[in-house]
């Protein structure tokens, strides 16, 4: 199957216009979308088809805020950039907007809980959809939904899968172990 027929069939549609180019990363090929707002999405290998609906116009490696997404991410995957300067254009409800702003909230090498995310949104008997919001988060690891665990410290859901989360998860430690030592 081609990327565009790939493309098409894992992303239902919305209003928004959108381009996107692939890039390599340790934790496999990463979709990068964009609108004419900033960076839309950052969609995995084999992301659940219609986790995420946008409007793919078609393929732009050179659009602007996709080279400077994957510049950044390549920076942070190497362990030299803890948080990402790009503008975003987060497309969901309020609610899921609310729980997206709270995942850039969570600092460099830390996890926080569904719960403590419903409570830092004012919402602390919402957690369930604090975990139904972050499931469908977008913008993966620029969002850092990766950051989010259960309430015992397991690791849960994430539409990289569970290997991808650890791995993002351990970049992080390994860098904030790096910096205090």
């Amino acid at each position: 199957m081609t990327r565009e027929r790939k493309m098409k069939n894992a992303i239902a549609t919305s209003s928004k216009p959108c381009v996107y180019k692939t890039m390599n990363s340790p934790v496999g090929a990463l979709t990068l979308v964009a609108s004419h707002d900033g960076l839309a999405a950052v969609l995995w290998e084999n992301d659940r088809p219609g986790r995420v609906c946008l409007n793919l116009a078609g393929e732009d490696e050179r659009h602007p805020v996709l080279v400077e997404t994957e510049r950044q991410l390549n920076e942070y995957f190497a362990g030299r950039r803890r948080t990402f300067s790009l503008k975003l254009d987060f497309a969901g409800t309020q609610f899921q907007r609310k729980v997206w702003q709270a995942l850039l909230e969570i600092p460099f090498g830390q996890t926080r809980s569904y719960g403590e995310i419903a409570r830092r949104i004012g919402a602390p008997a919402a957690v369930r959809a604090v975990g139904a919001a972050n499931g469908r988060n977008p913008i993966s690891i620029v969002a850092p939904c990766h950051r989010v665990i259960g309430a015992t410290g397991k690791l849960t859901g994430f539409a990289g899968g569970l290997d991808a989360k650890a791995h993002l998860l351990a970049l992080e430690q390994k860098s904030a172990q790096a910096d205090a030592a």
